[in-house]
Parts: C-alpha cells; sequence; structure tokens
C-alpha cells in the first residue's frame, strides 16, 4: 500500500496542469491569498476522499480476496489501463499549441472562492480515485498506516505547499523563477502528462495484477 501511495501522490504532485493554474494565481494581485485557498481547497479534497474511504472501511482492510478487496484491485487495473490509453492517445496525436486559459485574463479579479473552485476543477480524479482505491487497504489500528495516509495527501500537496511557502519568504525571486517554471511546463506539458499517466498507468496495472493473482 505504502508503495503504491507513493507513486500515485508524486504522480499528483508533477502534473502540469495545476502547478501552471497555481503559479498563475500566485502571480495575480492577491496571489498568495488565492495561492492559499486553492492550496487548502486541493489538500481538503484529498482528505475527504481519504475520509470517506475510512469511514466506509472502519478502518479495517477487507479481507484478501473478498469480494469488496477484489473490486478495490480491479477498479485500480482499471484506471491503470485507462492511464495508459490516454497517455497513448495524447502521445500519438498532432501536437497542439497551449495558451493561457480563457479564465487567466480574469485572475486579478478571481475571489478566493473561485480559486479553490478551480483547485477542484483540476484535481486529478482518476490518480484520486486510484489512492482512494489503495487506501482500502489501510488499517486505521497502525500508527503506520496513519502516517503512510497523512504522508500521501501531504505529497500529492507537496509542489503547491513549496511554491505557496517560496512566494511568502522570497516574492521578488519566487515570481521571476515561477513564471519561468511555469512557461517550462507550458513547453512540456504533453511530454510530462504522457510520461506520467504512462509510468502510472503501467505501475498500477502490473500491481493490480500482481494482488489479483497472488
Amino acid at each position: 500500500m505504502v508503495l503504491d501511495l507513493v507513486v500515485i501522490g508524486t504522480a499528483i504532485t508533477l502534473g502540469p496542469l495545476h502547478n501552471s493554474a497555481f503559479i498563475l494565481l500566485l502571480s495575480s494581485r492577491r496571489g498568495v491569498r488565492q495561492g492559499l485557498a486553492f492550496l487548502l481547497s486541493w489538500l481538503a479534497n484529498l482528505i475527504t476522499v481519504i475520509a470517506v474511504v475510512v469511514l466506509l472501511t472502519g478502518g479495517q482492510p477487507p479481507a484478501r480476496h473478498s469480494s469488496p478487496s477484489t473490486a478495490a484491485i480491479a477498479a485500480k487495473l482499471a484506471i491503470g489501463l485507462a492511464l495508459v490509453l490516454y497517455g497513448a492517445h495524447r502521445r500519438h496525436r498532432p501536437p497542439r499549441q497551449h495558451g493561457p486559459p480563457r479564465w487567466a485574463a480574469q485572475v486579478d479579479n478571481a475571489s478566493w472562492v473561485t480559486a479553490a473552485g478551480l483547485a477542484w476543477l483540476l484535481q486529478p480524479w482518476g490518480l484520486v480515485g486510484a489512492g482512494a482505491a489503495t487506501a482500502l487497504e489501510a488499517n486505521l489500528s497502525t500508527a503506520g498506516d496513519w502516517l503512510a495516509l497523512t504522508g500521501y495527501c501531504l505529497l500529492a500537496t507537496l509542489s503547491l505547499i513549496v511554491m505557496e511557502m517560496y512566494a511568502v519568504w522570497a516574492p521578488a525571486a519566487a515570481e521571476a523563477r515561477l513564471n519561468a517554471l511555469r512557461n517550462w511546463l507550458g513547453r512540456h506539458q504533453e511530454q510530462l502528462i504522457v510520461t506520467l499517466s504512462l509510468l502510472v498507468g503501467l505501475w498500477l496495472m502490473a500491481a493490480s495484477i500482481y494482488q489479483l493473482i497472488a
């Protein structure tokens, strides 16, 4: 479970779409406040999904090879297959120019509610679903699994936390460097999406098949 959560959390935090959007928010007139609203909404979404899973299981993992356990593994397998197919599709489609999103022109006037809603919209829900299916294996009677779930949520938010702290502590340097990062993400967006989709998809498929046959 822990290794799966590390892989999924890392893929979430490295996603180019939400990181680019977050940098745009940070560069706005009320950037730190909007960034904080986005960050807290992003983290709250992850925690809420994990909390729902824990409530459903009562903090006890389903028995191995039981129907709930098999369904969770099958869900991860399906998500992994979908990610591989999505990555392959984007890899072979004609290259497209990615300009700034339409909402970018209104970013200075955006409210904290808008920033929070944007975090919800940009959350990679397929990966979040894979994390939820993995969290079904958590046994909350052990401190290690509590730490694993907490670490997963923080890891999936790590890029946002680092950028927000950087913008607070060194705003002048952060603006220049984060904008350079956003430009780099824009140029390499397709490659990043394809690479993350294929790697995580293949990992989930291999791990799920192993669990099904072990």
